[in-house]
């Protein structure tokens, strides 16, 4: 079948992703329904629809005759999905409603209405703001990196993947969320309420560094951060730029499509960037397809959040020695999700394979390690913004490029 995906590097980790379309049908038996809700491992059976249907049938009429409150149909229907998919206990793979696959579609371009903040899933599996955007509401508000998110408008989020609990942060423009966090600096629970604002993401700042280095930190690759991150290279490269560090820390990931054309800025014409393997081993490979190329000694910065997307980039410019990477050891998530619309305006968000580094690495559950291994300062953890001169990894990274200028 023609291949209609555009498959993403999914954050796994984070609310920001993107994806391009899959229009599919899906044959109807009249009379026959796959069943694997009691099969033997490695066995499918079918029944009959109406067989099928006897339990929950069975479900619905107890409730009706002696539930005390209202039932919502339409919320069971959609928990029936959900739990479908849940109960495959793979966190990357979701079940979007309508309403859901709209917020989360809106991300795409960059613009949204929110908090402002990226998000992750920390190795508990709690919910924690990464990088609350500068003059953002969630910045203003006082989040700091590190909250962890408890509640949601008096909701327990705990335990929910991640996706859901990014949609209900979201909202409106002018309306209020009320967050429970647990900050974990000062070990102390906090109410904080937040007012949306519409959200321009911004995933690319740059500068020019003392030495001329030039700096660049991509927070996420959505679809405006490919054209940020070229007019960063060429402004830098006109301020006649010796040496070049892209800061990936705390970058979830984002668009594979971003990803492969950034690195085709950077790398010479055809060289691979990419593969993605599916479960019957098919491969898919991606290519530079650019003319230009940066041409100076270069450091990608990478941590424990730099995950997917991040890793991607990373590791094919360490693959072919182009550059150093400085930090700590990434996240290792090394498994793609693609978005599969269902025709009545949800999704499914479903793995459907791996991808491997040019050399053939696949990290998922180990991560990248650095070239240069430099933790934070602790003193630096859980600010809400530190400038490239004071923040002694980018400073291990100058030191190192230092070394490399002629």
């Amino acid at each position: 079948m023609t291949k209609l995906v555009n498959r993403i590097v999914a954050l796994g980790l984070v609310c920001l992703m993107a994806f391009a379309v899959l229009s599919c049908s899906v044959p109807d038996d009249e009379n026959k329904l796959t069943d694997i809700t009691n099969a033997p491992s490695g066995t499918v059976t079918t029944l009959d629809k109406d067989i099928y249907n006897v339990k929950l049938e069975m479900i619905r009429g107890v409730l009706e005759k002696y539930y005390m409150g209202d039932i919502d149909y339409g919320k069971a229907t959609e928990g029936l999905y959900s739990g479908f998919i849940n109960s495959l206990g793979d966190p990357y793979t979701v079940y979007f409603s309508a309403e859901e696959y709209k917020k989360f579609s809106e991300t795409t371009d960059g613009n949204y209405a929110g908090v402002g903040s990226t998000v992750t899933t920390n190795a508990e599996g709690y919910a924690e703001f990464v990088k609350p955007f500068k003059d953002g509401p969630a910045y203003n508000a006082g989040i700091l990196p590190g909250d962890l998110i408890m509640e949601i408008d008096g909701e327990s989020v705990t335990g929910q993947d991640l996706d859901t609990v990014v949609s209900k942060v979201r909202g409106p423009a002018g309306t209020s969320v009320t967050i429970k966090i647990y900050r974990k600096t000062t070990k102390e629970y906090l109410d904080i309420t937040v007012v949306r604002g519409n959200i321009q993401t911004p995933t690319v700042e740059y500068k020019m560094l003392a030495d001329s280095i030039g700096y660049i930190a991509v927070t996420e690759f959505d679809k405006v951060t490919e054209s940020q991150f070229n007019s960063a290279v060429d402004d830098l490269t006109n301020q006649g730029m010796k040496a070049l560090i892209v800061d990936l820390r705390d970058n979830p990931g984002g668009m594979l499509t971003t990803v492969v054309s950034m690195l085709s800025r950077i790398l010479p014409k055809n060289e691979l960037l990419i593969y993605m393997e599916d479960k019957e081993g098919h491969r898919e490979e991606h290519f530079s397809n650019s003319n230009k190329t940066v041409d100076v000694p270069m450091a990608v910065m990478i941590n424990g959040n730099s995950a997917s997307a991040s890793e991607v980039f990373a590791g094919c410019l360490q693959d072919y020695g182009k550059a150093k990477l400085v930090g700590t050891k990434s996240f290792g998530k090394g498994i793609v999700q693609s978005l599969i619309p269902l025709g009545d305006g949800s999704a499914i968000k479903v793995t459907t394979s791996k991808y491997f580094s040019p050399k053939g690495r696949n990290i998922h559950g180990v991560g990248f390690e650095p070239d240069i291994k430099v933790e934070l300062d602790p003193e630096l953890k859980g600010k809400a913004s530190v400038e490239p001169e004071e923040d002694n990894q980018v400073q291990a990274a100058v030191d190192y490029l230092k070394t490399q200028i002629k």
